[in-house]
């Protein structure tokens, strides 16, 4: 959302746990003149009466109700009530994503208050809030020795967090649940996690002291048993070696597709609290798996979506990075993630079968990248000695995609690339082609042997008979450079009005155009 539509301005005054009184003169007087305050009942409470102030409680759901309230309020000043620093797990954050032009008056944060009262350095802990979120994500931050600050939602959490600790493993963690910071009424009760039993205030922080044997490791290859399966596991050295080449980093995203147990999806997320996972699994039983697994190993947020690709993948948030464990054979998995990734972006794709490792062959020879052949043995019993056991060997193929625009390689020299860019190259013709021809389109140029450009559209929706047995994806395709993207777009084009006249894309503005196109192709040809 764009600061259009939004109040002037919103200032953000926090409160602390004192109320009103213990606010500064000039903090007092921004509330107290406000035209129109919005907050939680609780604070609007501690506001003295001001005659003529309109007073607005927040509503219910916040998340999806607050833009129509900003819409509601567009181009007047608002004051906002908080408690303590806004912007620590507060409600300036979630006004700043909306694009609302915020100024912040902080008061000192519970946060800063718990640390004092434990006497932790602010470089000493791990702060986790649970507001609105499962307190599964307090488990990614649990090692031995490890302190945690965790920011309660409710007077409930304490309890949840404890027997989330001892269901894994970590039962033996020190626990101090401080309620009312900085209030007349502030309290604190001291225990541990596998015995807890203590009521808690509704306004409560939590200092966790984590001890015991629970999973403890941000590496890349936990142990396959650390997720539930049903035997579609990307193996633990299979899966280091893919997540080296995905590279997770901050606040990047990565699709998931195929994800079986949702194993990288969950280890790309693991890598750092900002990493995001999309994971497309067609299996509900699987799906409803990742979701657990997602959630055992501190990673609650992992969205899974219940789907098959590519026909699932249409619509999401571009990746900056994309892992195909499962599927990659099936029509326009890998055309539709090789244009939907970003610029610079890291493609991993794993395969068993002769199939799979002949489509990647021709995608490294395609595209380049790097082609590899991973096989892991184990020693296991033989007899009274030990011996190698051979896992099936994996052909692995990962591509980064170029940060500007370069001449792809051809079949003949793959890995040759001019460097200077070009305003028609492969990967752009194939990412204007699939935005002009909308989600039903799976887009995909080959490479002739005279090195020139075909273009193949297939429909993700409509099925023709396959020669021979079977069915394939109706398909059009059209060799020739400029001329060949014109002439496949315009069957495209009549393949949707005739076939899917709600459809939208588009290429349909150009419908007059590819009737006229096509019947002079026809004329010419008598």
């Amino acid at each position: 959302m764009s600061s259009t539509g939004v109040p002037t301005e919103v200032v953000v005054v926090g409160i602390g746990a004192d109320g009103f009184a213990s606010l500064p003169p000039s903090s007092q007087s921004l509330v107290l003149e406000a035209s129109v305050l919005w907050g939680g009942s609780r604070h609007l409470s501690l506001v003295p009466p001001v005659d003529g102030q309109e007073r607005v409680p927040w509503p219910s759901p916040l998340a999806a109700s607050l833009p129509g309230l900003l819409s509601e309020y567009a181009g007047r000043p608002v004051v906002t009530l908080a408690s303590g620093d806004p912007l620590v797990s507060g409600i300036a954050t979630t006004l700043l994503d909306l694009g609302t032009p915020v100024r912040v008056v902080p008061a000192v944060s519970s946060v800063s208050l718990a640390r004092a009262r434990m006497g932790w350095s602010s470089s000493s802990h791990a702060v986790v809030t649970v507001v609105a979120r499962s307190v599964s994500t307090v488990l990614r931050e649990c090692a031995p020795g490890r302190r945690v600050l965790v920011l309660s939602s409710d007077a409930s959490t304490p309890t949840e967090v404890a027997a989330l600790l001892t269901s894994a493993g970590w039962g033996a963690s020190s626990m101090t649940v401080m309620g009312d910071l900085g209030s007349s009424s502030e309290s604190s009760v001291a225990g541990v996690a596998s015995s807890w039993s203590v009521e808690s205030p509704a306004l409560n922080v939590i200092a966790v002291e984590v001890a015991g044997n629970g999973l403890a490791s941000w590496a890349p290859g936990l142990s396959d048993s650390a997720f539930e399966n049903d035997g579609q596991l990307t193996k633990r050295d299979l899966r280091a070696s893919a997540l080296a080449r995905l590279m997770p980093a901050p606040g990047q995203l990565l699709w998931d597709v195929g994800a079986g147990a949702g194993s990288v999806g969950i280890e790309w997320m693991r890598a750092h609290p900002t990493c995001r996972t999309i994971a497309i699994e067609s299996s509900p039983e699987r799906a409803a798996r990742i979701a657990r697994n997602a959630h055992a190993l501190g990673v609650p947020d992992l969205h899974v979506i219940e789907g098959r690709a590519p026909s699932a993948l249409h619509g999401l948030e571009a990746p900056d990075a994309i892992f195909i464990g499962g599927g990659a054979t099936r029509e326009g998995v890998l055309e539709t993630c090789l244009t939907s990734i970003k610029p610079g972006g890291r493609l991993v794709v794993h395969g068993v079968t002769l199939e799979t490792e002949a489509l990647l062959a021709q995608a490294y020879a395609d595209h380049g990248g790097e082609l590899t052949r991973i096989g892991v043995e184990t020693a296991e019993p033989i007899g009274t000695f030990a011996g190698w056991t051979p896992a099936r060997s994996v052909t692995q193929w990962s591509w980064t995609a170029p940060r500007s625009e370069r001449r792809l390689g051809s079949a003949r020299y793959p890995h040759a690339r001019i460097e200077v860019p070009v305003p028609a190259t492969r990967s752009a013709r194939q990412r204007k082609a699939s935005a002009e021809a909308g989600s039903l389109a799976v887009v995909r140029i080959d490479v002739d042997p005279d090195d020139s450009f075909a273009y193949k559209i297939s429909c993700t929706e409509c099925e023709v008979p396959r020669p021979g047995s079977g069915t394939r994806a109706w398909s059009t395709r059209r060799p020739g450079e400029d001329n060949g993207y014109m002439a496949a777009m315009d069957r495209w084009i009549l393949h949707l009005t005739s076939k899917h006249p709600d459809a939208e894309a588009p290429c349909l503005a150009y419908l007059p155009e590819a009737r006229a196109r096509l019947q002079d192709r026809r004329d010419t040809r008598g």
